[in-house]
């Protein structure tokens, strides 16, 4: 054998094996999916040709991930294996060709499932209840995130409502992120300074494994079961059957699944949602396609790596080519500098795309990006378009190297790369990048609404030095404002007013507004509610605020860290000497034990006398909880006019179901 084609083998699994860590284990994948199967198939087809370089640890003879250290590991008793793709028809239809060669018969039965862009699981119930999750790992052995799973409100930790329950029953499914779940997300970790997620799956995938059990339940996971593993004893025939034990136990699994008695039905439901996936509030990537009878799937059996009988349809992903026109740099509330790509305008998946996320100086390194380059950029189920190809055949010699600033672009001073970080931050506290950024974030809707407050108004007070921190917004005068561009007499009035309102907000806003890392709206809420005042908040230990219920040590340590600042104990005290309220109101210092403590409550439709935001908040005042899923555990529904599918998922699992008014005398309003 030439030496050649080994070398060729070995770079080719180091590359798999790295491309397996990035996404198994970091969940920072850095090529498409397509991109990686190519490899795949190249390794595969050297190994073919030459059998002498097929080893037991090739990445073509298992799944890719690897258990992760923090977690205890679990061994899957039958195995979770991988599915095999296809990107075309044609491979659909000789799939097909080999289910009815092996099973000689002339027609199958199928099932069609939409493949979700998600996390693998296994839960494993033993009589009804939940007693472990796990990831699929390498697909021999995953990690046990149990404590994370029992979060998640949509899976039940005992099954209820059936006449026969197997002793033991392993159900699969994947777990994911709403898109509007994740938009929100990636909002507040850009208003923090931290790195976006680039799609739900990796935002799904990274907060099953956080070590916070108390964050994994602010993130608001979703979970559809597909299938099952181990089950004893078994009285399934088809896969139709598994499905519909599923729904009567209170387990969910999508609605659009589908048995096709033929091909062409197959390839009709293919089509359908090849158009209409964006119609979705979850990222799909393609169909599942598996034979119904579960006879026929034991014929069939698998390979090392995937079962013969289910092949897996991925959708082409959406991809234009364009110019690079230039690179700028970004600086975000907390002085992370994040690099975008500035592109030539073209249209791309129902939209024109002008820039593109870089995420960090090594993304550039990895792309070997220049300035004048001709690139390929892509959005397959990805709000954030993404670079992912250079074109360099197509250099014409005048494209330009990027050089990362070492000094921050807005104000001059040094940056600095943390150990074990990718990003850079500017260290300047009163940057006046970060200064923008922390005062349209303090006068947003959900902090002190100061209406008015925006981006364009907040860079004119910082470029006119009239705001040196956010607590000068209450020193502003209206002969300070007046001549600023665009406001004049009216506006100026109207814009003292929102601020003057402000001021009695009340303590959980005002926790949200000061920006501290990891604390969002809901976490604001829990710490204003515990302490009733910023000066007990201020005086908290670590081990205090972490024994919150649903606040956990990352925001705890967090917490401590922002208040112990010189800087922070300065702007506190011109905010009250300034008329600020730092006081929580009696009746939300009390919440917890209110009337709703303990109990879960899903919105869905349009409520005539509140916004979804208002009503939200009056339920965890009084101590009750909003989740975006109905499960069994799911204490009532509140219907609005035009309700969506949860009415439905309510219905079914016969969950109390109140319309307004009702939920008006809950309130006790």
């Amino acid at each position: 054998m030439d030496k050649s084609i080994q070398k060729e083998a070995k770079q080719l699994r180091l590359e798999i094996e790295r491309h397996n860590r990035l996404y198994y284990e970091r969940s920072k994948p850095e090529i498409t999916d397509q991109a990686y199967d190519r490899l795949v198939k190249k390794l595969e087809g050297l190994e073919k040709e030459y059998p002498a370089l097929r080893t037991a640890d090739s990445p073509t003879q298992r799944v890719g991930g690897r258990p992760q250290k923090e977690f205890k590991t679990i061994f899957h008793e039958i195995p979770m294996l991988s599915i095999d793709n296809t990107y075309s028809k044609e491979e659909i239809a000789e799939f097909d060709e080999r289910v009815r060669k092996n099973l000689k018969q002339d027609a199958i039965d199928y099932v069609t499932e939409l493949k979700i862009d998600g996390v693998s699981l296994s839960l494993l119930y033993k009589n009804g209840q939940l007693e472990r999750a796990a990831t699929r790992g390498d697909g021999q052995s995953g990690d046990d995130v149990t404590a994370n799973v029992k979060t998640i409100e949509c899976i039940p930790t005992k099954l209820a409502g059936l006449k026969r329950i197997p002793k033991e029953l392993e159900v699969r499914g994947e777990i994911f992120m709403s898109k509007k779940t994740f938009a929100e997300l990636n909002k507040e970790k850009e208003e923090a300074g931290e790195e976006i997620f680039a799609n739900p799956r990796n935002a799904a995938s990274g907060s099953l494994k956080l070590l916070d059990s108390a964050l994994v339940a602010q993130r608001s996971l979703e979970f559809l079961a597909h299938g099952i593993g181990k089950i004893d004893p078994d009285f399934f025939q088809n896969h139709t059957d598994i499905l519909d034990f599923f729904k009567q136990s209170g387990i969910p699994v999508s609605p659009e699944s589908r048995p096709c008695n033929s091909l062409e039905a197959v390839f009709k439901i293919c089509d359908r949602w090849e158009r209409d996936k964006d119609a979705l509030n979850y990222d799909i990537d393609g169909l599942v396609i598996k034979v119904n009878s579960l006879a026929q799937q034991k014929r069939l059996g698998s390979t090392n790596k995937s079962p013969r009988w289910v092949i897996a349809y991925k959708f082409p992903a959406e991809k234009a080519v364009t110019t690079l026109l230039d690179i700028t740099v970004q600086v975000g509330r907390t002085g992370v500098l994040t690099p975008v790509a500035n592109l030539e305008p073209v249209f791309l998946a129902g939209t024109t795309v002008s820039r593109a996320t870089l995420h960090n100086e090594d993304e550039i390194a990895r792309l070997g990006l220049k300035i004048g380059d001709k690139v390929r950029i892509e959005k397959s189920g990805e709000i954030i378009p993404q670079v992912i190809e250079v074109l360099k055949e197509k250099r014409t010699g005048k494209e330009k190297n990027f050089i990362f600033p070492k000094k921050c672009p807005v104000c001059g001073s040094a940056v600095l790369r943390e150990e074990e970080a990718v990003a850079y931050r500017c260290v300047n506290i009163v940057c006046p990048a970060q200064l923008k950024a922390h005062l349209t974030h303090f006068a947003s809707r959900k902090a002190m609404d100061i209406e008015g407050l925006g981006e364009a108004l907040a860079d004119q007070l910082v470029d006119q030095k009239l705001i040196h921190d956010f607590s000068d917004i209450y020193a502003l005068t209206k002969e300070k404002v007046a001549d600023l561009e665009r406001m004049g007499d009216k506006s100026a009035d109207n814009l003292l007013r929102q601020i003057e309102n402000s001021k009695s907000q009340g303590l959980s806003r005002l926790v949200y507004a000061l920006g501290i890392r990891h604390v969002g709206v809901n976490a604001a809420r829990l710490l204003a509610q515990h302490f009733g005042s910023m000066e007990k908040l201020q005086k908290a230990s670590k081990e205090d605020i972490g024994a919150i219920h649903a606040i956990g040590e990352v925001i705890a340590e967090s917490v401590t860290d922002f208040f112990a600042t010189q800087e922070t104990q300065r702007i506190l005290s011109k905010l009250k000497a300034r008329g600020v309220k730092m006081q929580e109101e009696a009746k939300k210092v009390s919440a917890l034990s209110g009337a709703l403590a303990g109990q879960s409550f899903v919105l869905t439709g349009t409520l005539s006398g509140f916004s979804r935001d208002e009503a939200g908040r009056l339920i965890e005042e009084r101590g009750g909880r909003v989740s975006g899923s109905v499960s069994a555990k799911t204490s009532a529904v509140i219907a609005g006019a035009e309700p969506g599918s949860k009415l439905t998922q309510a219905k079914k699992l016969a969950v109390k179901i109140l319309d307004e008014e009702a939920f008006k005398k809950l309130l006790n309003l």
